[in-house]
């Protein structure tokens, strides 16, 4: 409902008391009580200034017609229609279809500050906000790599030169071959992990007891230090160590490598009395498993696998809700089950944690049958389990997809608009180059 009354759009000549201005060929004419809600806006300015001080007019206008007592404006007829809601309404709503970053513009041109955005509105804005942050740090990264010769010393220079080569697989046919080993020795380091551990494939120990094979331990040991120098190259050629060192990516590269030297360590430089410690080998057994966590390193090689990580990360409230619905109904159909079977002289279910295992098993449907409920009133609560685990489960699936396809194609749009952004960059410049020689 308008509780004042609303503008004008007609032409002729505006009664005493209000304001025509015409915008981008619209014209509107506004009443000067409603201007004054904003003394310090632009059109209120106009509306208070006198007829006869031209500097001013021209100052707070593109043009002014005395006659017909008309200001015009160069500006955007749609993101004003917008704008003159303040007056009525003491917010404002973008419409669909208006650049957000323009309209902020548009909001300092006619001096209205940017707390009457409604709260959705700002929420929008501060999403394209951060993507245009996005965006000038993938063109500042762009940019730094093209500046490789303008590196003040050749120190600077071959730096530059080794970080590109460790870390831009597209910037060079080298670089893109390193990628592409490091990618290999990734998946033949996790392959000889795995066939590792098939006792067919091991040998005996002077002690009689199996270890690895020689052969498989050698090509891991040949990938651990390819892992190792690759991970003191870029370490090296990195701009800022500090961040490179905290970085999620290089922390998981770290914990890739350390299990292999303190194993090294333990094994070659220990006595035999102290490898013959229980709690030593269990130490020593527990740095080979963690040996698993060199397969995370193919995230550094796959944007898939890095848009997978976003999206999970953007999902958080959701799998949030999943952890919780699958908890309560873990609680209460593995309490109920206890229940219910200890009227069976052969029940399975002889507490309630333990009961805890097979509601987990039976809402995820996956029912590995070695605790199962022996009474009908058992097998009832069983059937309502795995049919509330189904709906828990497919509830928040779609949203989590939903967040996938928004990352993907957030992350495209991005790298596209900074791409095109650089293009258009070295066009001005070359048409500068262009303007200076021809002067």
């Amino acid at each position: 409902m308008w509780t004042v009354p609303k503008p004008k759009y007609r032409r002729g000549s505006c009664d005493e008391g209000e304001i025509a201005v015409n915008i981008g060929g619209v014209r509107v004419e506004l009443f000067g009580d409603v201007l004054n809600r904003y003394p310090e806006s632009r059109l209120a300015e106009l509306l208070n200034c006198s007829t006869q001080d031209h500097e001013v007019i021209s100052s707070l206008c593109d043009d002014f017609d005395p006659g017909r007592k008309e200001f015009y404006f160069d500006r955007d007829p749609d993101a004003f229609k917008c704008i003159i809601d303040v007056y009525y309404f003491d917010e404002i709503h973008i419409k669909p279809g208006i650049c957000p970053i323009c309209f902020i513009k548009e909001m300092e041109f006619w001096k209205i500050d940017q707390c009457v955005l409604d709260e959705c509105c700002k929420s929008y804005l501060s999403e394209k906000e951060e993507e245009l942050t996005e965006i000038a740090n993938k063109v500042k990264v762009i940019l730094e790599d093209l500046e490789v010769d303008r590196c003040i010393t050749r120190t600077q220079r071959c730096q530059r030169f080794l970080w590109r080569l460790m870390e831009k697989p597209g910037s060079s046919l080298p670089a893109r071959v390193i990628a592409i080993i490091s990618f290999l020795s990734v998946l033949v380091s996790a392959l000889v992990m795995c066939i590792g551990t098939i006792p067919e494939l091991q040998v005996k120990n002077v002690d009689d007891k199996l270890v690895e094979h020689p052969t498989l331990e050698g090509i891991d040991t040949a990938c651990m230090l390819w892992f190792t120098a690759e991970y003191l190259l870029r370490f090296a050629s990195s701009p800022n160590k500090l961040h490179f060192t905290l970085s999620f990516m290089n922390v998981i590269d770290f914990l890739a490598i350390m299990p292999f030297y303190v194993v090294l360590t333990l094994t070659s430089l220990g006595t035999a009395s102290m490898m013959e410690l229980a709690n030593v080998q269990q130490a020593v057994q527990a740095l080979r498993i963690m040996r698993i966590a060199r397969i995370f390193k193919l995230a550094r090689h796959s944007s898939g696998l890095q848009t997978l990580t976003y999206a999970l990360k953007s999902s958080l409230k959701e799998l949030g809700l999943l952890l919780m619905y699958m908890g309560v109904g873990i609680f209460v159909f593995s309490a109920l089950a206890y229940t219910m079977e200890q009227s069976h002289p052969e029940t399975l279910f002889s507490s309630i944690p333990q009961s805890f295992w097979w509601a987990i098993i039976t809402m995820t449907t996956v029912g590995y049958g070695d605790i199962y409920p022996k009474t009908t009133l058992g097998r009832c609560n069983a059937a309502v389990s795995f049919l509330c685990g189904v709906i828990a489960i497919a509830l928040p699936i779609h949203p989590i997809i939903n967040n996938f396809v928004v990352v993907y194609n957030k992350q495209k749009v991005l790298e596209t608009a900074a791409k095109h952004e650089v293009e258009l960059m070295e066009l001005k410049n070359g048409r500068g180059v262009r303007r200076k020689s021809s002067n």
